[in-house]
């Protein structure tokens, strides 16, 4: 995906410039004055990541991807801004013996390993949150269900020193009764069904499910957002 592209300082400000000033002819995007044969080689390259294309009449503008990728950048630094994550949530719930139980995973993988949660997963580019809860509760657990919307969390992490670690954004979905044989133990997890006393009382959990606990329970949509201090990351 373009987002994921890295781009030398020269070819950045060949974004920037037609970004404002779409269709420039070659001497018009060497606003850094570098010799014709160094800045030839960036204008080929970013040709090659489809970023830029030359019109029939010789001028250069951005390609779909192009305009997508340059818009990201903040134009006084011209450097690409960090954006939070958008993540879907699922939290299974169902009964047995008269008792609710939560579908937990215990991360086997950085960051956060060793740490209790719940089942978590990136909205893919052009994905619909709810594609992206049923797809996650089918690849990280086996189950399926139908996943209704509960809220949303607004999530940062921040080490000792208050540096920021991690941000999110998640979309928070609850399935009740979810159907199929659960996978216990998948590459990077192990799914737990458990109480909600016993969640609490376990040892390295993350610091929000008492939250996502809240909002999964609340008859109505909840919005929360939180800064966590973090000791392990």
């Amino acid at each position: 995906m373009a987002t994921e592209l890295e781009v030398h300082p020269i070819q950045a400000n060949i974004l920037l410039v037609l970004l404002f000033k779409p269709n420039s002819r070659f001497k018009e995007l060497n606003t850094t004055n570098v010799s014709s044969d160094h800045f030839n080689f960036h204008v080929r390259r970013l040709e090659q990541l489809d970023l830029i294309e030359k019109t029939d009449k010789g001028f250069y503008k951005l390609t779909p991807k192009g305009k997508e990728f340059a818009n990201r950048f903040d134009t006084d630094s011209v450097i690409l801004e960090k954006q939070a994550k958008v993540s879907a949530l699922v939290s299974c719930t169902k009964k047995i013996k008269g008792k609710r139980y939560f579908l937990m995973q215990k991360r086997l993988k950085e960051p956060y390993f060793g740490f209790l949660g719940k089942i978590t997963g990136k909205v893919r580019w052009g994905e619909t949150i709810y594609d992206a809860a049923e797809r996650e509760l089918k690849e990280e657990t086996g189950l399926s269900g139908k996943p209704k919307l509960a809220g949303v969390e607004h999530k940062t992490d921040i080490d000792k020193q208050g540096k920021l670690l991690e941000d999110k954004f998640f979309f928070v979905f609850k399935v009740e009764n979810p159907k199929g044989n659960l996978k216990k133990i998948i590459n990077g997890g192990e799914n737990i069904w458990m109480t909600r006393e016993e969640v609490l009382k376990s040892g390295n959990k993350f610091k929000d499910l008492v939250d996502i606990f809240n909002i999964v329970s609340s008859k109505q949509l909840k919005y929360v957002e939180k800064k966590y201090r973090e000791k392990s990351y």
